[in-house]
């Protein structure tokens, strides 16, 4: 667009100098005035010319600039991205909002820990190759993440088969609240426990993994540990240790409560009283409570299951309409008036 206009420009320019040089401007004065006016035009011209050259460089070297900003959006958003798979949701948006400096610090919150891990995890995988086993401990873990991160759980850190998960900090809801949304949120991971259990088992895995859940509320030191060059925003104290004694004392299935948060959620949350064990590091004798109705009335119901060497029955009342009950129920006793008659 500028070339074609400079073009117009240039044989205006031309043409005035032709007429300059023609006698059709017979007054001297009138030559004279014109010929410092066509002067006055071609230096700005010239002018022109050269500023347009100059914009279209800078047009140019900006296109440049942006570009290669663009680029390097792009890939900070990619490491961005990549970093965020290393960081609990929470801290990550606290670190990139600026409101948490990445120092070392701490502080003394009262926060609810969560503690759970495999039962004879050892024990459940020795004969399993280790293909299968990476990909069924990382289900097992991107099941139970999920489900934290939907309950506002920050994610401390994964131990092998343990999970690691505080209510409380970076946010929190209040101490109460906190406390319910962990109890909610072990209650949801037995829950989907239960279901992939029985989809582990339907694709071979002969002995599914069985949860158990310690649940603790008390003053922890939370924050960023470590050195100025590697650092782990975790938790640490005795309380965090009491939430690991009592996944250790849960029965498979489970979730285990001690006093101090099965008080904060006795309004919602029904539990049973068991024995007071001791604690090394905590002085007072600790009562655990088991959280009961982890698996309503109704759906334990539907949910018929036996195994013992060389017998597995799992029925799921769920999946079968009353024809497919009264067909299973025909294909059972079946089965048992063959056991009666080979006995």
């Amino acid at each position: 667009m500028s070339y074609e206009l400079f073009l117009r420009e240039q044989q205006l320019i031309e043409a005035s100098k032709a007429l300059l040089d023609s006698d059709k401007l017979r007054s001297k004065v009138a030559r004279e005035e014109f010929g410092k006016l066509l002067k006055g035009y071609e230096k700005l011209f010239k002018d022109t010319r050269r500023l347009v050259r100059i914009s279209d460089r800078n047009e140019a070297e900006l296109n440049r600039i942006a570009h290669a900003l663009d680029e390097k959006n792009a890939m900070l958003e990619s490491l961005s991205s990549k970093l965020s798979k290393y960081l609990s949701p929470q801290v990550y948006k606290s670190i990139f909002s600026g409101d948490r400096d990445v120092s070392i610090s701490s502080e003394r919150k009262k926060l609810t820990v969560f503690f759970s891990d495999i039962k004879d995890f050892t024990a459940t995988t020795d004969d399993m190759e280790p293909e299968d086993l990476t990909a069924l401990l990382n289900h097992y873990l991107t099941e139970m993440s999920a489900i934290a991160l939907n309950h506002g759980g920050t994610i401390d850190k994964y131990i092998g088969d343990a999970v690691v998960i505080f209510f409380g900090d970076p946010e929190t809801l209040g101490v109460q609240k906190d406390a319910l949304q962990c109890v909610r949120m072990a209650v949801a991971m037995q829950r989907r426990m239960r279901e992939l259990q029985r989809e582990w088992m339907g694709t071979g895995i002969e002995k599914p993994f069985h949860m158990r859940v310690g649940i603790n509320t008390g003053f922890c030191t939370v924050g960023n540990f470590g050195s100025e060059a590697r650092m782990d925003y975790t938790i640490i104290g005795g309380e965090v240790n009491l939430a690991a004694r009592l996944e250790g004392i849960c029965e498979p299935d489970g979730i285990t409560l001690s006093y101090e948060t099965y008080a904060l959620v006795s309004d919602e949350i029904s539990a049973v009283e068991g024995e007071p064990i001791k604690v090394k590091g905590i002085q007072r004798d600790v009562r655990p409570y088991a959280v009961q109705g982890i698996h309503d009335q109704d759906q334990s119901k539907k949910i018929l299951r036996h195994e013992t060497d060389g017998v597995r029955v799992l029925v799921d009342l769920y999946k079968l309409d009353d024809a497919g009950r009264a067909a299973t129920a025909d294909q059972l006793e079946s089965i048992i008036a063959q056991l009666r008659a080979g006995a």
